[in-house]
Parts: C-alpha cells; sequence; structure tokens
C-alpha cells in the first residue's frame, strides 16, 4: 500500500501538450493559417525596426518606445507560435519539465513587459498631448532609456516567484497539459498537491503586473480624450481619435482577454474557451500591433518608401 502511495506521488519528467485535439482533418488548413500569420507579424515587426533604426526623423521618443515594443513581439510570438504549430501536426507534442518552466516563464515575463510598455507608450502621448510645451524636456533621451529599462527589469522580475512556486508543486501520474502551450492554469490542475498558495500568487501577480499598467494607460488615455475634445478642429478631432480609438481597442482586448483567461477561478470557462481566448493575445493581437501601432502611421510609411 504504501509502495503504490509513493509511486503515484513519482514526479513526472515531461508533460504532453495535448493542443487543440481532434480537428477532423482541418489541421492543415489551420497550420498554413497560423504559419502564415506567424510569418507576418515577424516580418512586420522586423521591418517596423529596421525602418525605426535606419531612418533618423524616427528618433523620437514614441518611435524610440515602438522599436521595443516590435522586439518584444517577435520574442512573444517566437516563444508561443512555434510549439503550438507543432501541436496542430501531432496530437501529442512532449515537452520536458525545464523546458515547459522556460517557456511559461518567458511568456509570463513578456507579458508583463508588454503591460509595462502600453503604460509607458500612452504616457509619451499624454506627454505630448496634453503638455506640449514640457514635452522635450521630460522625455529626453535618458528619461526614455531609464522608462524602457524598467519596463524590461520589472517585467523579467516579475513572473520568478509565481514561477518558483507552480514548478515546486507536486506533479503525479497525469501529465497531459489541455492546451497550446504551458499555461498557468492548465499546469496547476495537473499538480496533485494544494495549489492555494499559487493561485494567491497568481492573483497578486495579475493584479500588480496587469492591472496596475492598464489603470496607468487608462487614466492617460481619459487626460489625452479630454484634452482632444477641447481640439476647435473637427479634422483634427477626428484624426486624433482614430489614432486614439485604434491603440484603445488593441489595449481593450489585450487585457480584456487576459482579464477573462487569468482573472476568474478555473471552473468558469471550458478548456476549449481558454485556447480560443488565448488565441486572441497570443496570435491576433500580434499580427496587428504592428498595422495599427506604426503601419498606418504617415510618418513609419514615408520613411519606409524612403528605405526602399
Amino acid at each position: 500500500m504504501a509502495s503504490t502511495e509513493e509511486e503515484n506521488m513519482t514526479q513526472i519528467s515531461e508533460f504532453i501538450l495535448l493542443g487543440f485535439g481532434d480537428l477532423h482533418g482541418l489541421q492543415y488548413l489551420l497550420f498554413g493559417i497560423f504559419l502564415t500569420t506567424y510569418v507576418v507579424t515577424l516580418m512586420g515587426n522586423i521591418i517596423i525596426l529596421t525602418v525605426v533604426l535606419a531612418d533618423h526623423s524616427l528618433h523620437t521618443p514614441m518611435y524610440f518606445f515602438l522599436g521595443h515594443f516590435s522586439f518584444l513581439e517577435i520574442g512573444y510570438t517566437t516563444t508561443i507560435e512555434p510549439m503550438m504549430l507543432r501541436t496542430l501536426l501531432s496530437a501529442h507534442v512532449p515537452i520536458s519539465f525545464p523546458d515547459c518552466a522556460n517557456q511559461f516563464y518567458f511568456f509570463a515575463a513578456l507579458v508583463a513587459t508588454e503591460c509595462f510598455l502600453l503604460a509607458v507608450m500612452s504616457y509619451d502621448r499624454f506627454i505630448a498631448i496634453c503638455n506640449p510645451l514640457y514635452y522635450s524636456r521630460i522625455m529626453d533621451h535618458w528619461r526614455c532609456f531609464q522608462l524602457a529599462g524598467a519596463c524590461w527589469v520589472a517585467g523579467f522580475l516579475a513572473p520568478i516567484l509565481l514561477m518558483v512556486l507552480i514548478f515546486q508543486l507536486t506533479f503525479c501520474a497525469a501529465n497531459e497539459i489541455d492546451h497550446f502551450f504551458c499555461d498557468l492554469k492548465p499546469i496547476m490542475k495537473l499538480a496533485c498537491t494544494d495549489t492555494q498558495v499559487a493561485e494567491m500568487t497568481s492573483f497578486i501577480c495579475t493584479s500588480l503586473f496587469a492591472l496596475g499598467p492598464f489603470l496607468l494607460t487608462l487614466a492617460s488615455y481619459t487626460h489625452i480624450i479630454s484634452t482632444i475634445l477641447k481640439i476647435p478642429s473637427i479634422k483634427g478631432k477626428q484624426r486624433a481619435f482614430s489614432t486614439c480609438s485604434s491603440h484603445l481597442t488593441v489595449v481593450g482586448l489585450y487585457y480584456g482577454t487576459l482579464g477573462i483567461v487569468y482573472g476568474f477561478p478555473s471552473g468558469h470557462q471550458s478548456e476549449y474557451l481558454l485556447k480560443l481566448l488565448s488565441l486572441l493575445y497570443t496570435v491576433l493581437t500580434p499580427a496587428l500591433n504592428p498595422i495599427i501601432y506604426t503601419l498606418r502611421n504617415r510618418d513609419v510609411k514615408v520613411a519606409l518608401r524612403k528605405l526602399v
């Protein structure tokens, strides 16, 4: 009896990613769609980085942060999408325990960094629109470097405690993760020890590193919209609102899906819904970001034509 219990408590050495399950012959079509989306996302962000670095007219705080954002998006999608593509071609994809921990850490770190960068980018626009006379003094080169560096450092420090708590849990016989990457809730469902501390830490981290930057972003755009409403020109208002609405759409989509997936108890959504929502912020939003943030921007299009 004791030996059977000890055998059941043996720590597993690898997980199995189940991906999307049986797709009834659609896996190759979806593989082509997601592969194309991944390549387009990479190329869009590489083009943005190249243009921003090559054109001196874009060496401003706004494009400095957008360059960081594009670099982050390359790492963010590369952390998730290659493994997702593998799960489309195979129903059971093995991933070692350390590789799963590494994927979860880099994914969580880049999510936190993106939240911080979105807040900093909104702060930059707040200063530019609401305090234009002080913009060059406040957002000088050294301040931009400090803000960007703080985003990266804070983002990569944020998930360390949570990762340690999760991967110190005991995982018994069950090792099948019902997802296309090593995500938080599917991993914790496999634990055969108490996960209350890890769940509470997850809630605190989400509140600090996602909700906090979101509230700062919301406050910045509240002031921006209030300032735009005071612009006498109707055409100027429309142009400004169209830019803000595009940004706020992506921010709302990004934070909305993060909140639904990570902000509620596990029993409130099915595993299939979790995977569908995860596609929004791991595939769709990164693919749209280059278009919404920069490729629709006149300065970037002019710089791109000059480069070509």
